[in-house]
């Protein structure tokens, strides 16, 4: 694929959808959506951002081979596989748990893209950031640009900060929400608005609260400053990550409903559950403007129509 083509998959421009919900007309709210999902078919939402400064750094270090962590239904496994395919680089994803056959589909499609699937024990999964186990992975693979699991870096931080400037040229606004695994999306968000404006993020952990610590410690090391500016809810995980209930896959159904949008039942089904319930809460000033970020993620539907569709009378239809 060629740069022009590879350009051609990005929408240049982030599309803003206004959420006419009853809760934030109720209590002065103007509520949108930022469809970061849209901005590219491959690498949506904050995949493509994470990774983008660090593919330009794989090529300028002279790799060919990217190599990061992952679980069976990972996101960030999918997004790497798909980036391989895109820039011509070898991708290896190592994956917790034992490799299970047939492939579920989030791994069917990484070995599609070209990535070699190797799995690691979830006791030796732990030692990822071991320097002894990463020198002595290193010695097996041969040179390899190494990602951490879920993308964090300090380079994702600057893919996403880019964001800011992008959606204040379509509007101001008080706050902007989005959901935290590993809080680099936020922290990338922090150093992008500088103290201007506030965050919040949703966290999908359960005892996500640790989360503060990594953001600031991301934030430090980015721009040498904590930023005051922000929020975490813990509240909304639903169990913890990658668990769900009834009244959540209910709401992300009647979401689509009243607004033609599909949510994920890891992170944005949980951050727009989040975001509702604090405005009926009364958490944002009256006359203030919301923006959520739709960071993506719905490849992972597949995966869960595989695994519990016995449980739900519900799942989504996806081309």
């Amino acid at each position: 694929m060629t740069d022009d083509e590879k350009e051609k998959t990005r929408q240049p421009k982030l599309l803003l959808q206004e959420l006419a919900e009853p809760s934030a007309t109720q209590h002065g709210i103007r509520l949108l959506l930022l469809r970061d999902d849209l901005t590219h078919p491959a690498l949506p939402g904050n995949k493509w951002r994470k990774l983008n400064y660090n593919l330009q750094a794989a090529r300028q270090q002279g790799h060919h081979t990217l190599l990061t962590f992952g679980g069976a239904f990972s996101n960030h496994l999918a997004a790497v596989a798909a980036a391989g395919r895109l820039y011509g680089f070898r991708t290896i994803g190592l994956v917790r748990g034992e490799e299970a056959r047939p492939l579920n589909p989030t791994l069917a499609q990484a070995a599609l893209d070209g990535m070699q699937l190797r799995y690691l024990d979830r006791e030796t999964y732990r030692r990822q950031h071991e320097p002894a186990f990463l020198a002595a992975l290193l010695a097996e693979t041969g040179p390899v640009y190494v990602l951490p699991e879920g993308g964090t870096n300090a380079l994702a931080l600057p893919g996403c900060a880019e964001l800011i400037p992008e959606l204040l040229a379509q509007t101001d606004f008080d706050a902007i929400a989005v959901a935290c695994g590993t809080g680099g999306t936020l922290a990338g968000l922090l150093t992008g608005l500088d103290g201007q404006s506030k965050a919040l993020g949703v966290a999908t952990l359960k005892n996500g609260g640790f989360l503060r610590d990594e953001i600031d410690a991301l934030t430090r090391t980015a721009t040498g400053r904590q930023y005051a500016n922000w929020s975490l809810q813990t509240e909304y995980h639903f169990g913890g990550y990658a668990k769900f209930s009834g009244e959540l896959l209910g709401f992300i159904r009647a979401f689509e409903a009243r607004h033609g949008v599909l949510l994920d039942p890891i992170y944005t089904g949980k951050l727009l559950f989040g975001v509702l319930d604090l405005i009926a809460k009364g958490h944002f000033r009256r006359g203030s403007t919301v923006v959520a970020i739709h960071t993506g993620g719905l490849q992972g539907w597949a995966g869960f129509r595989q695994r519990f569709g016995a449980r739900s009378s519900w799942w989504p239809a996806l081309s």
